[in-house]
């Protein structure tokens, strides 16, 4: 019976302990994600739910040979925020690629620089709630910013929050139009 006794509170002290740790890795997790900051907005950029997506469309859209400037486009953006795109692989399998801000840059700025890129809102529908949006931005992408036709179109979903100060983006996620999933006509209308 007191071999019983002494295991079982082994095991208490145990689980008392595994709990201590984890509550230790969950404030050092937390903190890294307060401490974490992006550089300073523009107010003018962050002031509103209209001028965040506008300045995030307009970070990185550009003519070829222009850089980018990357700390705006840091400066939208909630730390920890992600940049989620959706695509139809060969085998007909959806799957997302779920990046950070600076993974989003590592992939996309090669190509955005070297070439003339151009992406604005077409319309737009949101829904809000206390200090949480949603939008869903339908956007067209075009090579020159005077071309008549985009090559590509498609819908970001926009996940945002107001701080009390500021507007952030908290998550992008996004699919292109295709022949299988035209854009419908409400999500077309502004």
């Amino acid at each position: 019976m007191m071999k019983l006794i002494h295991l079982i509170a082994r095991l208490v002290l145990c689980v008392i302990i595994a709990g201590g740790i984890l509550t230790m890795e969950n404030a050092d997790a937390q903190q890294k994600t307060e401490g974490a900051s992006a550089p300073a907005a523009n107010p003018a950029d962050v002031a509103s739910m209209d001028a965040i997506i506008t300045a995030a469309y307009d970070s990185i859209s550009g003519p070829a040979g222009k850089k980018r400037d990357w700390n705006r486009m840091r400066s939208l953006f909630l730390p920890g925020a992600r940049l989620i795109p959706i695509d139809k692989g060969k085998d007909g399998i959806w799957t997302a690629e779920v990046l950070d801000v600076e993974g989003f840059i590592a992939g996309s700025s090669d190509f955005l620089e070297k070439n003339g890129f151009f992406e604005r809102e077409a319309a737009r529908r949101t829904e809000q709630f206390g200090h949480i949006a949603h939008a869903f931005s339908t956007y067209e992408s075009r090579h020159k910013a005077d071309d008549p036709k985009p090559f590509m179109r498609g819908i970001n979903s926009i996940q945002l929050m107001y701080d009390g100060k500021r507007w952030w983006i908290v998550t992008i996620y996004w699919q292109h139009e295709s022949a299988d999933d035209p854009i419908p006509d409400k999500y077309l209308k502004k």
